[in-house]
């Protein structure tokens, strides 16, 4: 087991985390756009909140799937004076979101166990240049983190009982929110592949106590898998009925091939460096594709050397999880196209002037998460190449072993030998390594603090300055409260409840 001391070093790092992502996703936000209602919150989940109440709408479907974590938002905020609406929503997401960001630098230790690098992993939800102009601090668009969370959870392997308890039901909020996150479920094998790296288990199975117990009639610890598998698959197949019989209202799109590249490149590629699309655009329209196109295939070409390093490594999981975050950042992203017609900017098509006015699509928000999620990992393994070459464990917290390779002192000769001959070509991967980051890390601050569609208001709270006595004069009124994009009306009762 891992030591108390190291145990609770762990612990107050996740919250610190957690804390931290969660004050920068409140802070990118500004406070018109945090004291703004957005899109379903004053409208589709707050009427039916109202209509069905807390229990009856929590899965009730929409849009052809279940919003359990949204619903659940909402729920909390109807608890406090209605006037506080808007920011009870926007600071439980932000809170929420923080959360991802201290599961994900927990639950990816053992793929980047370096925790720096596992830190700039954890900041992506909330430093993503896009993320707030649409994405963040709203229950509409929570499942965007959800999506970004579902591999960190599904491929990771559980220490213990309780721990694997609390992911099963983290697995059943994030599946019940996002159904996408069904995508990933191939990534469970993972989960039950291997054992978690922990010397003290080690020392433990060389000498193991005198319990009387036959070794081979102890509990494996793959079995504490089941509890997020069975979470998953059930969530999942709810949502899997849940669309199949139920009617979308969005009509479907047909995008080209070309439109699906060329909205890839320019919304999710050009959104990691620019949270202003409609520069990339005005790029595009002076020199052309080639100045996304050529980032992009630099990236792939570090994402496709990163997995082939962390195979000659001996380092399946991490190879497996950059392989599935860049290849279902494209999924995601042609998904939307196809299941939504409003999300085709038909880009390849269109007029020049249509890139100069361009905005950041919340559907590439979601499928750059994802991709920086695997360009984050893939450095990381491009950064610790030499290390692992000369058998040093990279730094990590203290009281966890390093990730799933083997280090010198596991090789024979022949492997020191290549090893040594192949020292200058690690170096140059490394330092690509620290580039990519660095790369991401400027753009990110760059970026800061980010521009929102709420930026322009109506803040919810100040429109029921009259409120108390306009109610007070007729009880069973009904006040029309503008959101954005749309209005809400907000029964009375609600207005008088508690005064």
């Amino acid at each position: 087991m891992t030591p108390p001391g190291a145990r609770w070093r762990s612990t107050l790092a996740a919250v610190a985390v957690g804390l931290l992502a969660a004050g920068t996703a409140w802070w990118r936000l500004g406070p018109v756009a945090r004291g703004t209602v957005w899109a379903e919150d004053g409208g589709l989940f707050h009427r039916e909140h109202l209509a069905l109440g807390s229990l009856g709408s929590l899965f009730h479907p929409y849009a052809g799937y279940l919003h359990l974590g949204p619903r659940l938002v909402v729920d909390a905020a109807f608890l406090l004076p209605v006037e506080w609406y808007a920011l009870a929503v926007s600071a439980t997401c932000c809170l929420l979101v923080g959360g991802v960001s201290a599961a994900v630098f927990v639950l990816a230790r053992d793929v980047v166990p370096a925790w720096p690098l596992r830190l700039v992993l954890a900041a992506v939800p909330v430093l993503l240049p896009t993320a707030p102009w649409e994405v963040t601090g709203n229950a509409a668009n929570l499942h965007t983190f959800g999506l970004f969370l579902a591999p960190w959870l599904f491929a990771h392997r559980a220490r213990t009982l309780p721990g694997a308890l609390v992911l099963a039901l983290v697995t059943v909020l994030v599946v019940g929110t996002e159904a996408q996150a069904v995508l990933f479920l191939p990534l469970l094998l993972l989960s039950w592949s291997g054992r978690p790296a922990d010397p003290a288990r080690t020392v433990a199975a060389a000498h193991p106590p005198a319990t009387g117990l036959p070794a081979g009639r102890r509990r494996s610890p793959r079995l504490l898998a089941l509890p997020v598998t069975v979470a998953a698959l059930v969530t999942g197949a709810a949502q899997v009925v849940t669309a199949l019989t139920t009617e979308r209202e969005s009509a479907p799109g047909d995008p080209t091939a070309r439109d699906v590249v060329s909205g890839f490149l320019a919304q999710t590629v050009g959104g990691l460096w620019r949270a202003d699309v409609a520069a990339v655009g005005r790029a595009v329209v002076a020199h052309g594709w080639v100045v996304v196109a050529v980032p992009a295939v630099v990236l792939g070409v570090l994402l496709v050397l990163s997995v082939a390093v962390a195979l000659r490594g001996g380092r399946r999981r991490t190879a497996v999880l950059v392989a599935a975050l860049a290849v279902s950042s494209g999924v995601v992203w042609t998904a939307a196209l196809v299941a939504n017609a409003s999300a085709n900017g038909r880009w390849s098509r269109s007029a020049p002037a249509s890139l100069l006015d361009g905005t950041p699509s919340r559907y590439a928000a979601a499928a750059g998460l994802l991709l920086t999620a695997a360009l984050v990992v893939a450095a990381a393994v491009l950064v610790d190449a030499p290390a692992r070459a000369a058998g040093v464990r990279p730094a990590s917290l203290p009281g966890r072993a390093a990730a799933d390779a083997p280090t010198r002192a596991s090789t024979g000769p022949a492997e020191v030998g290549r090893d040594r001959t192949g020292g200058a070509s690690r170096l140059v991967l490394a330092a690509a390594g620290w580039c990519l980051v660095a790369l991401l890390v400027t753009s990110w601050v760059t970026n800061l603090p980010g521009a929102s569609q709420r930026d322009a208001g109506p803040t919810w709270q100040p429109q029921f300055a009259d409120a108390l006595a306009t109610c007070r004069a007729d009880p069973d009124g009904v006040l029309r409260i503008r959101a954005q994009p749309w209005s809400s009306r907000v029964p009375c009762a609600l207005v008088l409840r508690d005064r």
